[in-house]
């Protein structure tokens, strides 16, 4: 029984760890690498922007996200080839994370 309370306590440590630098990773992407609150209002990344949706009033989830960033929508272009895997998946979940209820 203690294994079982020591590996879900592991598991639950190395989650949030490994989220908090997953979240890092979004808001450098987000603010930095592809200077997303140029168009998109974010109130945790301190982001006005007025040409994209707002995305807390939008709430994407996590696919919605990486699909828009990876092949463009509307008048946002296309991140596919700019930004890694990586980024764009961490880019999502920030959003998501920063913007869900």
């Amino acid at each position: 029984m203690k294994n079982f309370f020591l590996i879900c306590f592991i598991v639950i440590i190395s989650t949030s760890v490994l989220g908090d630098d997953k979240m890092k990773l979004g808001l450098d992407v987000y603010n930095n690498k592809a200077q997303c609150g140029t168009c998109h209002t974010l109130n945790a990344a301190g982001s006005e922007g007025q040409i994209g949706p707002n995305l807390d009033n939008l709430k994407p989830q996590v696919p919605q996200t990486v699909i828009a960033v990876t092949n463009g929508i509307g008048v946002m272009p296309p991140w596919g080839g700019i930004l890694s895997d990586e980024e764009i998946e961490a880019v999502a979940y920030y959003i998501f994370m920063s913007t869900k209820d």
